[in-house]
């Protein structure tokens, strides 16, 4: 039986959770989410918790109890508070600006680069090097985030590119001019 899928879930004011039809339903403050339970797992509200049962003793079950919990608490993390991913873009000359749901990356491409701004997720450019990315699925913000650091990822040499706030990009030593060998 999974450690992580004993734990409870505390039930913050103002989310209400169903479970029906296999299929949990969140809703709060920023919004509703939604997650299809596959397995013998059942979910139950009460007493201000939520708790994540398994009906069986099998290997994949025992997987998918964890993994549902987990799941589970990051829903209503999502609708109480929110997830938000930062970004930084480094490079000369290099700037990001909001344009209607469009983001436009001058990240030293011979174009500028317009990322379309997907449904459910906010972005924001706090400064001309920031980019912010939020909203209540965790996965869409961590993928948003992972798919705009892919335009041009950092390099080792300069450090140029697009990285997460706080990344450590491990420079690397260029080329030596070869002076005193033969």
């Amino acid at each position: 039986m999974s450690r992580i899928g004993k734990m409870s879930i505390a039930i913050p004011a103002g989310v209400e959770i169903k479970f029906e039809n296999s299929v949990v339903t969140v809703k709060g403050a920023k919004g509703t989410l939604s997650r299809a339970v596959t397995g013998a797992i059942e979910v139950k509200a009460e007493n201000g918790q939520i708790s994540v049962l398994a009906l069986d003793e099998e290997a994949e079950t025992g997987a998918l109890h964890g993994l549902y919990r987990a799941l589970i608490a990051d829903m209503v993390k999502g609708v109480s508070e929110g997830f938000v991913k930062g970004l930084e873009v480094r490079g000369v000359g290099w700037k990001v600006a909001k344009q209607g749901n469009k983001l436009v990356l001058n990240v030293g491409f011979s174009h500028p680069i317009e990322f379309v701004e997907p449904e459910g997720i906010k972005l924001e450019c706090p400064t001309q090097t920031e980019i912010t990315v939020s909203g209540i699925d965790k996965a869409l913000v961590g993928q948003v985030a992972a798919d705009l650091r892919a335009i041009r990822k950092p390099e080792p040499y300069h450090g140029y590119g697009i990285r997460y706030k706080g990344e450590n990009v491990e420079h690397k030593e260029g080329k030596t001019s070869g002076k005193g060998k033969k």
